[in-house]
């Protein structure tokens, strides 16, 4: 997940040098609690076990300049985090290596979607219902309940995007979760969307940066709001009460390794990403934050309160649905455009 701009500071920057860490293996990753878990489950553990030294530093999901370390054929990153709607851009662009999964996983142990020809999926997270429970009295089930201004007053939070807010207003409206994409692909479908998300329109309190949505909900600014489930969680570890999360419908998805075309460490980067997807690395990453591993025999290895915080556990994931990356490739600029307009009105 991306966190925001203002997180990567100025010092951090001398790292990208083509010098910094000539010998080891560079690793890079989005920061924060997220580059912390990573640090903690599979950087030093993988440089302890192999021999080889491995850093880790953050950016913020700036394709723009692992294009621009290609072009110029001075690739200095070995193993770098992306997001699922990068991974087919950047793999037809040819700025990832096609990945050896004969050296990496056997792909049947993967959850669907976790191996492609250029990435890996590492873990997944997830886009949930999050309310203030001192505030809606009940549990709330589902996006149906989101939208009940009757049953459970208040505002609501929303991401100021299309993406997600339009399964989530169809799946209000009925939808069953498996059919949104089908249903959301139709013109018929975009129009029951938007009007469904006009019955809320008066109610939303927009946010844009992640952490917002806990803010608004501990302040009691909203009741309820859209959310991703590792920042609750972060925001309740820190002792908020008023934080609660309704897993009904969530959707998910993947963060994803891919090596830079021209990584000069590829053997090591393609022994780092196997490292991270044996079970082990993957049950201690989850232990460290709440996203899910994406090898299957991980979730055999965590105790139910670990797998009570994950978005693919068997009492989480049971009604969730994955992010379509193809839908949103082939629809999102349009969907985008016209929800800015819709929401400028």
């Amino acid at each position: 997940m991306k966190p925001n701009s203002t997180m990567i500071c100025a010092a951090l920057l001398a790292y990208l040098s083509t010098a910094a860490f000539a010998d080891g293996l560079t690793t890079v990753n989005y920061g924060g609690s997220n580059g912390n878990a990573q640090k903690a489950a599979w950087v030093d553990p993988f440089s302890k076990a192999s021999g080889i030294a491995t850093n880790a530093i953050q950016y913020t999901g700036e394709m723009a300049k692992i294009k621009a370390m290609v072009e110029a054929r001075n690739v200095t990153w070995d193993v770098v985090e992306v997001e699922s709607a990068d991974v087919g851009r950047g793999c037809q662009d040819g700025l990832f290596e096609k990945l050896d999964w004969s050296k990496i996983a056997s792909k049947g142990d993967l959850m669907v979607g976790a191996a492609t020809p250029c990435a890996a999926g590492t873990f997944v997270w997830s886009t949930v219902l999050a309310y203030n429970p001192a505030l809606t009295r009940s549990t709330p089930h589902g996006w149906k309940d989101f939208w009940d201004m009757k049953k459970f007053p208040g505002k609501r939070g929303m991401k100021k995007e299309a993406r997600y807010n339009l399964e989530f207003a169809l799946m209000a409206d009925g939808v069953a979760p498996k059919d949104v994409y089908t249903v959301l692909s139709t013109s018929a479908g975009v129009e029951r969307a938007f009007k469904k998300m006009g019955e809320l329109k008066a109610y939303i309190q927009w946010w844009e940066a992640g952490a917002q949505p806990p803010q608004f909900l501990i302040a009691g600014d909203v009741a309820m709001s859209t959310a991703y489930n590792g920042r609750i969680d972060a925001a309740e570890r820190e002792g908020n009460k008023n934080l609660a999360i309704a897993w009904d419908q969530s959707i998910y998805e993947l963060d994803f390794f891919v090596i830079p075309k021209g990584s000069k460490n590829r053997e090591a980067a393609e022994k780092y990403i196997a490292y991270v997807l044996k079970p082990q690395p993957q049950a201690a990453f989850a232990q460290q934050i709440p996203y899910g591993p994406t090898n299957r025999a991980a979730l055999k290895m965590l105790d139910a309160a670990t797998l009570a915080a994950l978005p693919n556990s068997a009492q989480n994931g049971n009604t969730a649905i994955p992010n379509s990356v193809e839908f949103w490739t082939d629809h999102g600029d349009a969907l985008e455009q016209r929800f800015t307009a819709w929401a400028a009105k």
